[in-house]
């Protein structure tokens, strides 16, 4: 049986860049955008394909607004469902990272994922909310509440950790330890930040718990809030750090890669950081000494 597994990434540019129309229309045009790219992953023969942070629509974080509660939903609601009648399509696992109004009021940074058949398998919700100048999630977002789950695709064990998240290695571990052989990263990150860190931080963490990376980030500028450039480069490491397959800093794009999940095995029987972690050591980690 192969254990090669096609998997692909999308990386676009808002194509309304105007805070005066609807909240509803300005993520009708991001989806219809985004569905373009999804027949082409389709067409290629991906068979997991992840989109970027809060996908149908701009990075809306840089404001305070109320009127992008309007841009929440259920999960497991519309987009869902629509990106089901897609996944049974194409035979293709997607995750969909998306806004998440859990009740009236509530509402956290989410990827649900959906297996090849069309179904439902279960979400993530964004674990680490920063609150700085130009990305105030905190007031949009609840810290994520349901841990580091792995979903057993069709293809692949799957997890999902979301932008900021990927600054903090306790979760990487997590996943690894919950048994995921490809983690997703979407982002929402610009130049002038972290962009420094973005060829560092996923490769290290692949390497660390030797699984692979898919890590995503939108592209262009987003009017009104003009908090940087988006650029790009998303792209797959494998568990040696090796890069895959790189996107560029400027175009819309869908990257896709074929990874070979045996190097995972390849890799550990070289590298045992599972069997030579020491949990019973690491108690400063939740229990600091301070002072």
């Amino acid at each position: 049986m192969s254990q090669i597994v096609r998997c692909g990434l999308i990386q676009c540019s808002n194509p309304v860049n105007d805070e005066s129309r609807p909240v509803a229309e300005i993520q009708q045009a991001m989806l219809e955008k985004h569905l373009q790219y999804i027949d082409e992953a389709g067409q290629k023969g991906v068979q997991i394909l992840c989109l970027q942070e809060i996908f149908n629509g701009p990075y809306f974080c840089p404001s305070q607004s109320a009127r992008w509660y309007g841009a929440a939903e259920p999960v497991p609601g519309p987009t869902t469902a629509l990106m089901s009648e897609y996944a049974k399509k194409y035979n293709m696992v997607i995750i969909v990272p998306v806004y998440e109004e859990a009740m009236r009021g509530v509402y956290y940074n989410t990827a649900a994922v959906i297996d090849a058949d069309g179904q439902y398998l279960g979400k993530y919700r964004k674990q680490h909310i920063p609150h700085t100048s130009g990305f105030w999630e905190k007031y949009f977002f609840k810290p994520g509440d349901g841990g580091y789950p792995v979903f057993n695709t069709r293809y692949a064990k799957v997890g999902v950790y979301i932008c900021y998240d990927r600054h903090f290695p306790e979760g990487w571990r997590a996943l690894g330890l919950n048994g995921a052989e490809i983690v997703f990263n979407p982002s929402a990150t610009v130049a002038g930040l972290s962009q420094y860190l973005w060829k560092l931080e996923q490769p290290a963490a692949a390497v660390a718990n030797t699984y692979f990376v898919g890590a995503i980030n939108r592209v262009g500028t987003e009017a009104p809030w003009g908090i940087g450039k988006f650029y790009g480069t998303s792209y797959f490491v494998d568990p040696r750090g090796k890069f895959l397959a790189e996107a560029s800093e400027d175009n819309d794009e869908l990257v896709v890669a074929d990874l070979d999940l045996s190097t995972i095995d390849e890799v550990r029987k070289v590298w045992q950081f599972y069997r030579d972690r020491r949990p019973d050591a690491y108690d400063d980690i939740t229990n600091p000494r301070l002072g």
